[in-house]
């Protein structure tokens, strides 16, 4: 799966959603390296927290409140 900076994505094993900051190898891993950011809460802050991905580990996700959906009447 190919990844750009700006997409959002999910650990496979699951975790918080994180947005990609970077896409390109890496020393340590195997294949395409991704870099992400992603917010946890701290006490009452919101921390930014980065971690390099193997691309192989994550899937891609949506966006909360992007999901789109369809009324349908009758």
């Amino acid at each position: 799966m190919e990844f750009a900076p700006g997409d959002t994505v999910q650990l496979r094993s699951g975790g918080p959603i994180m947005t990609v900051e970077q896409v390109g190898d890496y020393w340590s891993i195997e294949g395409s390296a991704v870099w992400c950011v992603w917010f946890e809460k701290v006490g009452n802050k919101q921390v930014p927290s980065r971690e390099t991905f193997a691309a192989v580990a994550l899937d891609k996700a949506e966006r909360p409140g992007d999901a789109s959906f369809q009324v349908r009447r009758g």
